[in-house]
């Protein structure tokens, strides 16, 4: 009977807006930190990953030219590594400020979509995806230069 009336003294208590509110921030921080732990594990195992299949194809396989497998597979690794940093960016930005940085997020997926386009295998895509990347480039684009300008005005009015 003692847990179900700590309980209910401790639902009295968030009730009130202020507590809960301090509730929500205190999740928030915590769900951020276990998905900044999250991610530099995938940074680490990704980098790990791209070292192996380096040193396999530049040790163990017949040489075709300097690599076996293509450039642009070698830069996909790197890319995904780089959106991965990236991602920690946010997190770690959004630890720092407890707000999303729209300009960091439109960054990251400019990297993404050029990651997308640098790996792209034109035999295998048609039209239609092309305008589709296009259009995402022009819209992230767009709104980079908006979100740019508005938080150049905004330091340089303060």
């Amino acid at each position: 009977m003692g847990f179900f009336r700590d309980l209910s003294k401790q639902a009295k208590r968030m009730s009130s807006d202020e507590e809960f509110l301090g509730f929500i921030k205190v999740i928030e921080s915590l769900v951020s930190k276990i998905l900044s732990l999250a991610m530099v594990a995938v940074i680490l195992v990704s980098v790990v990953d791209l070292i192996v299949y380096l040193w396999q194809d530049l040790f163990f396989q017949p040489p075709v030219g300097f690599f076996s497998t293509t450039v642009i597979k070698i830069f996909g690794f790197f890319l995904n590594i780089l959106i991965a940093l990236e991602l920690l960016e946010n997190i770690t930005a959004y630890l720092k400020n407890h707000a999303v940085q729209v300009e960091l997020v439109i960054i990251t997926s400019l990297v993404a979509v050029a990651r997308k386009i640098i790996i792209l295998d034109l035999e295998k895509v048609d039209g239609i995806e092309l305008i589709g990347l296009a259009i995402a480039i022009l819209a992230l684009s767009i709104s980079f230069m908006i979100v740019r300008f508005i938080n150049k005005r905004s330091r340089d009015e303060h």
